[in-house]
């Protein structure tokens, strides 16, 4: 006898759609990037140390939004 967890994981067709809506956000995602100027990267209190040869960069601000960004769609996609 096969439990859910296991059927699931053998069910082509939900892997298919979870790998055409990933490529759809892909896509999506890089549309935007491509179009939208989003300055991620340089936020105020993103830290950059520049020495004579050499530039330390630390994006902490941009990690923080990404991380509550990436939380919340995760959340509001996985409530059904």
């Amino acid at each position: 006898m096969v439990d859910g967890f296991e059927r699931g994981l053998t069910d082509n067709g939900v892997v298919g759609r979870i790998l055409i809506y990933a490529g759809l956000a892909l896509l999506i995602l890089g549309v935007l990037v491509s179009l939208v100027p989003i300055r991620l990267g340089r936020l105020p209190g993103d830290i950059v140390i520049r020495g004579k040869n050499t530039t330390f960069y630390f994006p902490i601000v941009t990690c923080v939004i990404l991380s509550v960004v990436l939380t919340l769609l995760s959340w509001l996609f996985s409530r059904r």
